[in-house]
């Protein structure tokens, strides 16, 4: 967890495709490294998915290259995330209409094909709208933050007590008053302002989030540096996925 996985997106706004590199190094913004993962936007009447896929040619949920999806209310403001493949044995697939099995191989044999809920991003304005931060909250059904699991009843909303659950939420940014402007340190990883710029951060006893001995651990950030081409670093326990 020590070190975070360094990447860089590249955008091809004439096919609503998104592309997913390694970084070559942190301060290269133009050369890409290893292909990991693509992802399409498509429109499904009042949503929006996002299909990803480990191929860049068949960006489809019937590939056998899919490996899951992202999809949005009709607001655009609460976001589910499905895995093609069960996270544990006995998960049962979605039963959303907008869930369809596959059409073609699957990923992995013996493994039933379907959509999986493992996440849910909620997505807040601010009041004044267009300035300001935003907020964002993530709960996801991955481990490996060490925290302990509480006895209470667990908050729909958050999912904060379900050992099963990593919950991030946004880094708050500071107001800059010589530039006038909110801030995050990326630590040169981001070099264009922009509000769709963010950092993920987790606590480490998310049982009493905000409490004594909590430590702000970016896990994820996500930032532009150029007109199509954004970085996004991660650490344990999150993937590129």
């Amino acid at each position: 967890r020590e070190n975070a996985v360094q990447c860089l997106i590249k955008r091809d706004k004439k096919n609503s495709t998104f592309y997913l590199y390694l970084s070559v190094s942190p301060s290269s913004f133009s050369e890409k490294g290893k292909f990991l993962l693509a992802a399409k936007r498509y429109r499904r009447g009042a949503h929006t998915e996002f299909i990803v896929s480990l191929g860049a040619d068949d960006l489809s949920q019937g590939s056998s290259e899919y490996v899951g999806k992202l999809s949005s209310d009709f607001l655009g403001t609460n976001f589910t995330i499905y895995d093609g493949e069960p996270p544990h044995d006995g998960a049962k697939p979605s039963s959303s209409r907008s869930t369809r099995r596959f059409a073609s191989k699957q990923i992995s044999p013996q493994v039933p094909a379907g959509n999986f809920e493992v996440g849910n991003v909620s997505y807040k304005f601010n009041l004044f709208k267009s300035r300001g931060p935003r907020r964002m909250i993530c709960s996801l059904k991955c481990h490996g933050l060490g925290q302990t699991t509480s006895n209470k009843t667990m908050d729909l909303k958050t999912k904060l007590l379900d050992s099963d659950f990593t919950v991030l939420k946004n880094k708050a940014p500071r107001w800059h008053e010589h530039l006038q402007c909110w801030c995050l340190n990326f630590h040169g990883r981001v070099t264009v302002a922009s509000v769709k710029n963010f950092q993920l951060i987790a606590t480490q006893d998310q049982s009493q989030p905000g409490g004594k001995g909590d430590e702000e651990v970016v896990l994820l950030q996500f930032g532009k540096v150029g007109d199509d081409t954004f970085t996004m670093d991660y650490r344990q326990p999150l993937s590129a996925f």
